[in-house]
């Protein structure tokens, strides 16, 4: 579309969270019962993500940690949402160890990758076919140490010539480079009024879909945001996940406005006089 390709996985990141809003609003007096309440939400999460895990390992890690807490907040026992917690990480255990004896790759062709990358960040050696990813990390590095507290200025990084995705997986690196530690803090600062703000809305919020909508729009943009700042000062592996609002355009900027404006939506709608059931974890 107009020269812009097209991430069905922000799509389904939006329609997953809404989902989910709808499905908790109206199972509030089943949330205890784990065969009508909990199995009858999860199973569309765990089929959303396992369509986006192939193509895009990270996309599918934010939105499940996003759906559990959406879940957690809407009253899901914490021994289901536990339980389930358990299950993917045993099954990732033995999935991981398997492929040092069988070639998974012809099942998940991206799986090499996503081995390399934990490999690489754990051990901190260069792993076949990581030399990339290990370059962009150190050109980061290296931004993030030439900007020091005040930065070199605004237009006169360097770094971004050398890093590959200067302008999306790695602009809080070059953030940092031309406005410094201050401008690194400042944006950090920036995206925690945003969380405050998100915070007061699902507080004051005056329906339970409204509130569950708004509280998973809100962390999904957060926890991506802090993501991304993690990766770029290498405290988390090359995960590809883009700045909400600030790395280079595509659907991202597009999903991501969205998501401000369902919040906004239910903000608008905080003086209407509804009650709301109560949620056990607000």
């Amino acid at each position: 579309v107009i020269n812009i390709t097209f991430q069905t996985s922000d799509l389904a990141k939006l329609a997953l969270i809404a989902f989910l809003a709808r499905q908790l609003s109206q199972r509030q007096e089943k949330m205890d019962d784990f065969k009508e309440g909990f199995l009858q939400i999860i199973w569309p999460v765990l089929i959303v993500c396992a369509l986006i895990l192939p193509a895009n390992f990270s996309t599918a890690a934010v939105l499940f940690a996003t759906s559990l807490v959406v879940l957690f907040i809407g009253r899901v026992k914490f021994k289901y949402l536990a339980g389930l917690i358990g299950a993917i990480i045993l099954s990732g255990s033995f999935v991981f160890l398997l492929s040092y004896a069988v070639p998974i790759e012809k099942v998940l062709p991206r799986f090499g990758t996503w081995k390399a990358r934990i490999e690489t960040y754990f051990t901190a050696e260069e792993t076949e076919g990581m030399a990339d990813a290990n370059y962009q990390t150190e050109q980061a590095k290296i931004a993030i140490a030439t900007g020091g507290i005040t930065g070199v200025g605004p237009g006169n990084s360097v770094q971004r010539n050398r890093l590959p995705s200067a302008y999306a997986d790695f602009i809080y690196a070059i953030i940092i480079e031309e406005w410094g530690s201050v401008g690194g803090m400042g944006i950090l600062f920036l995206y925690l009024i945003l969380l405050f703000r998100g915070l007061r809305i699902v507080h004051k919020g005056t329906t339970t879909f409204g509130t569950l909508l708004a509280f998973g729009c809100m962390f999904s943009l957060i926890f991506q945001a802090f993501i991304n700042m993690a990766v770029a000062v290498n405290l988390f592996p090359v995960t590809g996940q883009p700045l909400p609002l600030l790395s280079m355009g595509g659907t991202s900027i597009w999903f991501t406005s969205i998501a401000i404006g369902m919040i906004l939506s239910v903000s608008r709608s905080l003086n209407e006089k509804q009650p709301q059931p109560e949620l056990a974890h607000v």
